[in-house]
């Protein structure tokens, strides 16, 4: 096996060379990304000669994927594909995918379409390092906090300022409610570390008010979203980005004064997350039994 694993910062990000993503996997190239994705959080594959159905057969060597949401429709003819497309929105805030609903994806995997000659990064924080960073009075507090995640968020933009356009990207975003309880603190199935679990779909601390929920989860996302904790990924054409969406979080950077840009996402089905006490995450409202199934951890 001539796979060879190349860090790019210090606390997130590797390169992986030397292994072909086109065609299947051999049982020692899985375990050897899933290791360094365990390690790296985030990791950058050559992704040449890949197309929809081969990204999709990529993803699947971890485990089943998920439809492509629960409510944005995905590439006609593709199920299980999303395109981020700079033209149906851009989701320039930093959040964990999809975690409004019960058992959010374990990994999603980023395949560059087009590419704009300038800016449009893909920002990836590592959540473990986040909760490393904490003070011990803070890491003890949030060990005992859950969290509300719905995709009816605060999008903190005037109603005066969104177009028709924007407003039925809005409403078919938000068409089937989701609320579920997540803890802060969500401990990695396969490697046992803690990670700060909140981002942009985590919008009320349970058991305090909507003002004292935005003061705590802001303290924390600051640690998040230290530069030492981020990883920029400038993207060229044919590239594939792999970021363990347990334990990381993103941000798509709007710096691309309006330019096409377009990535297609696949994911793959993950666990219901628990806390520090074994304590299960748990659905308030909203079924995605159509989007996702609930898998056991997947190795």
């Amino acid at each position: 096996m001539s796979l060879e694993i190349t860090k790019v910062t210090a606390r997130i990000g590797a390169r992986v060379s030397g292994v072909d993503i086109t065609r299947p996997l051999s049982s020692e190239e899985v375990a050897a990304i899933r290791e360094a994705l365990n390690v790296h959080k985030a990791l950058v594959l050559d992704a040449g000669g890949l197309d929809d159905a081969g990204q999709q057969a990529f993803a699947r060597h971890f485990g089943d994927i998920t439809t492509a949401h629960p409510t944005v429709p995905a590439v006609e003819g593709a199920p299980n594909v999303l395109p981020v497309d700079s033209e149906r929105g851009r989701a320039n805030h930093w959040h964990t995918d999809v975690t409004f609903v019960l058992n959010p994806p374990q990994a999603t995997s980023l395949r560059s379409i087009t590419v704009p000659p300038y800016g449009g990064e893909t920002l990836i924080a590592n959540a473990a390092a986040a909760y490393r960073d904490l003070p011990e009075p803070l890491r003890r507090l949030a060990d005992t906090l859950w969290a509300e995640h719905t995709n009816d968020y605060d999008y903190a933009v005037p109603d005066e300022a969104i177009d028709e356009e924007k407003a039925a990207q809005r409403a078919q975003f938000t068409s089937i409610t989701y609320r579920t309880a997540h803890p802060v603190v969500r401990v990695h199935p396969l490697t046992g570390e803690r990670g700060l679990f909140i981002g942009g779909f985590a919008q009320r601390i349970v058991g305090l008010s909507a003002g004292e929920s935005r003061k705590v989860l802001d303290l924390l996302q600051a640690y998040v979203t230290r530069p030492e904790n981020v990883l920029r990924w400038r993207w060229s054409p044919n590239q594939l980005v792999l970021f363990d969406n347990r334990i990381t979080q993103h941000y798509a950077i709007d710096n691309y004064d309006g330019l096409p840009r377009r990535l297609n996402r696949v994911t793959v089905a993950g666990e219901i997350p628990v806390d520090v006490e074994g304590k299960e995450s748990y659905s308030i409202a909203g079924d995605a039994s159509h989007y996702t199934p609930v898998t056991s951890v997947a190795a």
